[in-house]
């Protein structure tokens, strides 16, 4: 059985939104509880995922309580692991299981993962504190970061406001995906629950820092996007040749240190090892 995150939650997408307000801003249904408020247990709902696999949806958007719920129920499934899974891997929202149909059948498994998910106390689920915390040279703002304006005036704050935030909060690797060793970062504060942009970004380049509903990516290659691209870093999140070539891991602690875009270009024209003058400490 292969264990591990996916970088996506149930739904396809790299995060599920909330409804919106005719601001584009999120806004909570009735049967929500407000962001980073555990007051209740997370309803877990069972979906058919694919043709072998099945998804345990915990909630729409990636708030504390979701995310500390996920990772609780994640370890319990791998604990107990049901006869006939082949894989287990957690997303931001949700945990997903897939199955071999030659060992057992879907509505076996939904019935073992309905049980185990009942006798998981999810409503006192809280995150490990991190193991390691890495601090990540960016650039904000300016030629390296053309919609970070736009970003700010969303958020609701001044240019310098929004510049304080990103580099004081102390953010966790939620999980990596989509591409190899890209991470999703968060969360920030309810302010950034910014909607991703109406049209795509052709391109932004390897190491742009962009931002979305809460939470910050770095870009492993040249990607077109949705994201806000507010930053650029010289930290390569993937790189084959090195060893470990995925240097972050879900749970990592980052803190995003300020450095001018000639230090960031510097970085990027000597950049031993990909880090990008990228620092890893050990806390446990």
């Amino acid at each position: 059985m292969r264990a591990g995150y996916r970088g996506f939650p149930a739904g396809g997408t790299a995060v599920a939104l909330a409804a919106k307000s005719r601001d584009g801003r999120a806004k909570m249904t009735p049967t929500q509880t407000p962001p980073d408020t555990p007051e209740t247990a997370p309803q877990v709902e069972i979906l058919p995922h694919g043709p072998d696999g099945i998804v345990l949806r915990l909630g729409l958007t990636p708030d504390a309580a979701t995310l500390a719920a996920v990772g609780l129920l994640r370890q319990a499934l791998e604990t107990k692991a049901p006869q006939g899974v082949t894989e287990i891997a957690g997303s931001l929202t949700s945990v997903f299981l897939r199955f071999d149909p030659g060992r057992t059948t879907r509505a076996a498994l939904v019935d073992l993962a309905r049980q185990i998910a009942d006798q998981t106390d999810l409503a006192r689920a809280t995150r490990p504190a991190p193991a390691r915390r890495w601090t990540i040279p960016a650039s904000i703002g300016g030629d390296h970061g053309p919609q970070f304006t736009d970003a700010a005036r969303a958020a609701g704050l001044t240019e310098s406001a929004a510049r304080d935030v990103i580099l004081s909060t102390p953010l966790r690797v939620l999980t990596i995906g989509f591409a190899p060793g890209l991470p999703y970062m968060g969360l920030l504060p309810p302010d950034w629950d910014i909607p991703r942009l109406s049209q795509i970004t052709p391109n932004v380049p390897r190491g742009a820092l962009v931002t979305a509903v809460r939470q910050l990516i770095v870009f492993t290659n040249p990607t077109p996007t949705g994201w806000l691209q507010i930053g650029q870093t010289a930290f390569l999140g993937f790189d084959p040749d090195r060893s470990p070539a995925m240097p972050l891991r879900a749970g990592d602690e980052i803190r995003f240190a300020p450095a001018t875009p000639s230090e960031i270009e510097a970085l990027l024209a000597d950049n031993p090892g990909g880090l990008g003058g990228a620092r890893q400490e050990d806390l446990a």
